[in-house]
Formats: structure tokens, C-alpha cells, sequence
């Protein structure tokens, strides 16, 4: 089995090279978080530093949370991303509220620059922090004001929190050891799905960020921490301090945002967003216009694809977006295929060997079966302080899904060939190795190919979860979709998705078909 072209080792050093960090000094990285004004923050600095520094900006936007935003950034994956000094404080640092917004921006500007060489820059104007809110008329048939007056209320309410909420030490665990709250039901919903089961009246309470633009359509009563519980978040940029180094401009450039924004402005532009169906870049630059921070007109700058109502119906929507949906297939057909390229580099010599050493052979077997239960987006997210984000992580991940199925029908077709055919190679003096090679993989290949092809379909499957971890494929538009609740996004990414899943299955069990011996099909 010997690869043509560039080998074994071009495949392992184009493996070692994917997504890997960039070289060029006159490159930043952006990231930002998987909700709407984390976006919109991140695209604001990167419009900004294209337009008043030289530097290439790079986006990863839409990443998997707090913590694998803060590991990239450690690992020098990203530069810069949005973060609020709250979460700093108490998610990060995992310390008690420091008191005021100065107090804490003091100390998470101290304890990031001892301990990571992270820089908070300059507080952006405004606070996002965590609330709870509950229907007005709910609110209104108690007298509930505070989350105090929640507490005897709250045990039979349906609850709906965001995943990071329900464990953070800042959401549910501590409003628990404050309050005393105690809730029977509990459900872990993304942000908008929330607001949209709270409007069909399936739930009663919710967490909230305090410049969520749907604050201002949804009939909500935001109730007052009356207990000092949630700390201030202050939005800044947080920066590599190395990055600072190389390009002090970074610094001085995202110093024009200091005090750009207050909590009513950041409530409009989310409204744009979430409610509006508007991209956040079109957002950002209209911000930036509007601050005089953009000197071009806005005639003058690239034109952004116009936004779609969402009374559009998705075949138009589906076509008009045809140009994203094809890169972003190339993209996923990219991953899931070095993937597998590497997978059966393993598995299937791995396989071979086994056969020679079948005392052995179904505890590996069984130990590489592992593999199969762990959950893919705590693979991707573990990856991260190691790989940091993009394709590389994403690869690693999917290679190790794929190796258990083209393992296992390996080992299985080659160890259980035709034994009358293995039983007159070997009278024929056919040396072990002969036999291996030349009469039972033969045999062996239809059910070998039967595991690259179910390892093939769910890899691609997989493979959608990669734009958590800002590797790009078509699970950007599902993610993305999910957010705003926008259907004809999410299928944008799944319907291809899944058209790819039923061709790789269809070629390949074509390809099965055609090495089946000739009696047997």
C-alpha cells in the first residue's frame, strides 16, 4: 500500500501545517463568542484596524463559549476578543465580585497581565450583565421586583437558562447559595430560542443580558439583583500581550472605542441583529460610520450582501446564497477528507497487523472503540490549549471518530477471508505475508471499504460541529442560524450537509459494489 505523489509524509506535514498559526508578522486573529453582540463587538475591531492600521485582520467568529475563547487566546490561536469583566472575575479568575466596575476592572486588568500576559484594554462605555426576567404579566400578578420576591414564587416556574448559565458561578450555582433559588425545571436553550418560548407562553423565566436588543419587543420584567449578586461587566477588548508588542498600533487604534457605546445604543444595534435579519458587519460599519471612527463613505466600501426578509422563501434564499454554500462545502469536503485520509492511514495497516496478533487484537480494538463515547464538542473543545482553533483541531477530532469503524471491518473481513481460499494459498506455498496481502485483503476489501464508508457519513456529520471551534464548514450557517432562529439558515448548512453525507455513501458503496468478487454480487 504505497501512496503516490506526495507521500506519507506530504500528507502528514500538510496535516501538521492545517490550520496552523500564521507566520506573517502583519496578521491579527479576532475572535468572538457564539452570540450576537459578542459578533458585533468583534467585527467593530476588526473594521477598525483595517481601516486605520496596515495589519491583514483574520476573523474566527462564533466560538463555542468563554472558555474556548480565553484557551485560544492563551495559546495565541486568536489575538483579541470581547470579553466583560465580570466574567473575567468570576469565570476565569473564579473569584468573588470585587465590588464596583473600577474595583473589578482593576482586578482582572492585574491578575491577567501576572498570570497570562493579557491586556484589558479601555472599557467600551457600557455594561452587559446578567439578569432574570420573567413575563410582564407574571411580574405584574405577583409584585415581583426583585429576584428576591422570585425566591417563594419560583420552585413550580418553568425556567429557561443558556448553557454557560446554568454552570457558571455567576448564574444558577450561585443564585442559589444567594437566594436561595430553587428550580424543578430548568432547560438549557440558546439565547433567542428562549424569548421565543417565553412569547408561546412554554416558559416563565429566564436569564437575560441586560443590552439584548429583544428586551425592547419582548414583554419582559427584568428583575432587580437587590442583593449585589452579579458583578459589573464591563465589555472591552482583551488582547495578547505579545500581540500588543509586535503592534502597538493595536492598542491605540481600539483606544478610540473607550466610552463609545452606552447600554441604549448596544440595545439598538443587537436589535438590528436579532430582530432586523442584518449582518453584523453591515451593523458595525454603520457604528463605526456613525462615530466618525470610518472616514470613507459607506459608498465606498465594499458593498455587503443585502439582507434578506424573512418572509423569503428558501429555495430563493437557498439560491441567492448559492456562492457561500459552495465554499462553505469545499471547506467541510476539506476536513472530512484529510480526516479519513488519515484515519484509514492508521486503521488500516493497525488492522492488518492485528490479524498476525489476535490475542491482542480485541482489546485494542475495543480500547480505540472508546473513542467512540466521548462527546465530539468536549473532544473539540479539550483540543484547543494543544492545537488551538481552526481546521487542525477539527481534523484531529473527526481522524479520531473515523479510526473505530475502518478498524473494526478491517480486522473483521481479513481475519474471517474465505478459509478454503487461505486454506489452498497456503498449500501452494504462499508465505504468511503472501497470504495476508494477496488472498485475504482481496477477499477482505468490499467489507473494508463497508467501515471507510460508515466512517465517511459520520464524518460528515461530525464535521458540522467544527464551527464551534472556528474551523469553518457547513456548520457556520447552522450555528449562526441558530442564534438569530432563522430556519432557512440553519438548512442553508444541514440540506447540504446531508445531500454530502448521501453522496460520499452512495459513491462509496458504488465502489463497494465494484470489489466484491465477481460470484458474489
Amino acid at each position: 500500500m504505497r501512496l503516490s505523489g506526495i507521500g506519507w509524509w506530504g500528507f502528514l506535514l500538510l496535516f501538521l501545517a492545517l490550520g496552523g498559526p500564521s507566520a506573517a508578522d502583519d496578521k491579527v486573529v479576532i475572535g468572538s463568542k457564539n452570540f450576537a453582540e459578542s459578533r458585533l463587538l468583534a467585527e467593530i475591531f476588526a473594521q477598525l484596524l483595517e481601516e486605520k492600521t496596515d495589519l491583514i485582520v483574520e476573523r474566527r467568529l462564533g466560538l463555542a463559549g468563554t472558555q474556548v475563547c480565553f484557551e485560544a487566546l492563551k495559546s495565541g490561536a486568536i489575538d483579541i476578543y470581547p470579553e466583560y469583566t465580570g466574567t473575567g472575575l468570576v469565570s476565569i479568575l473564579d473569584q468573588e465580585t470585587a465590588g464596583d466596575a473600577r474595583s473589578t476592572l482593576g482586578k482582572v486588568r492585574r491578575e491577567f497581565l501576572e498570570r497570562w500576559d493579557l491586556w484589558w484594554l479601555a472599557p467600551l462605555g457600557f455594561e452587559n450583565a446578567y439578569a432574570l426576567g420573567v413575563p410582564r404579566t407574571l411580574a405584574d400578578q405577583h409584585g415581583l421586583r426583585t429576584i428576591s420576591d422570585l425566591v417563594a414564587l419560583a420552585p413550580p416556574l418553568r425556567a429557561g437558562f443558556g448553557f454557560e448559565f446554568i454552570d457558571r458561578p455567576d448564574g444558577l450555582p450561585g443564585l442559589r447559595s444567594t437566594y436561595g433559588l430553587e428550580l424543578k425545571s430548568v432547560q438549557g436553550l440558546q439565547q433567542a430560542l428562549k424569548y421565543q418560548a417565553v412569547a408561546e407562553g412554554a416558559l416563565d423565566l429566564l436569564d437575560v443580558y441586560t443590552t439584548d436588543g429583544r428586551l425592547l419587543v419582548y414583554d419582559l420584567k427584568v428583575l432587580e439583583d437587590d442583593r449585589g449578586f452579579f458583578p459589573p461587566y464591563e465589555a472591552a477588548a482583551l488582547v495578547r500581550g505579545t500581540t500588543l508588542r509586535k503592534h502597538p498600533q493595536i492598542g491605540a487604534v481600539l483606544g478610540l472605542l473607550g466610552g463609545a457605546f452606552d447600554e441604549a445604543k448596544l440595545q439598538a444595534l443587537n436589535l438590528r441583529l436579532q430582530e432586523g435579519d442584518e449582518e453584523e458587519r453591515v451593523v458595525a460599519r454603520d457604528a463605526l460610520l456613525e462615530l466618525g471612527l470610518l472616514k470613507r463613505q459607506a459608498a465606498d466600501l465594499e458593498p455587503a450582501e443585502a439582507s434578506s426578509p424573512r418572509e423569503e422563501r428558501l429555495l430563493p434564499y437557498l439560491w441567492r446564497q448559492r456562492g457561500e454554500i459552495g465554499r462553505r462545502t469545499l471547506e467541510h469536503l476539506q476536513l472530512t477528507a484529510l480526516a479519513l485520509l488519515l484515519a484509514c492511514l492508521v486503521a488500516l495497516p493497525l488492522g492488518l497487523l492485528l490479524v498476525r496478533a489476535p490475542s491482542v487484537a480485541e482489546p485494542v480494538i475495543r480500547a480505540v472503540g472508546v473513542t467512540q463515547t466521548l462527546p465530539s464538542i468536549a473532544l473539540l473543545a479539550f483540543m484547543i490549549p494543544f492545537l488551538g482553533i481552526g481546521p487542525r483541531p477539527a481534523v484531529v477530532a473527526l481522524w479520531i471518530y473515523a479510526i473505530f469503524p475502518i478498524l473494526r471491518n478491517t480486522f473483521t473481513g481479513v481475519q474471517g477471508a474465505d478459509p478454503q481460499a487461505v486454506e489452498a494459498a497456503t498449500a501452494l506455498g504462499m508465505t504468511p505475508r503472501q497470504v495476508l496481502l494477496e488472498v485475504r485483503l482481496p477477499l477482505a476489501a468490499p467489507i473494508v471499504l463497508a467501515g471507510i464508508r460508515t466512517a465517511a457519513v459520520i464524518t460528515v456529520g461530525t464535521a458540522t460541529l467544527a464551527a464551534f471551534i472556528g474551523a469553518g464548514g457547513l456548520g457556520e450557517p447552522i450555528v449562526a442560524g441558530l442564534q438569530r432562529v432563522d430556519s432557512r439558515m440553519i438548512l442553508s448548512g444541514a440540506l447540504p450537509a446531508a445531500a454530502l453525507a448521501i453522496a460520499v455513501d452512495l459513491i462509496l458503496g458504488w465502489l463497494e459494489g465494484r470489489l466484491r468478487p465477481r460470484g458474489k454480487r
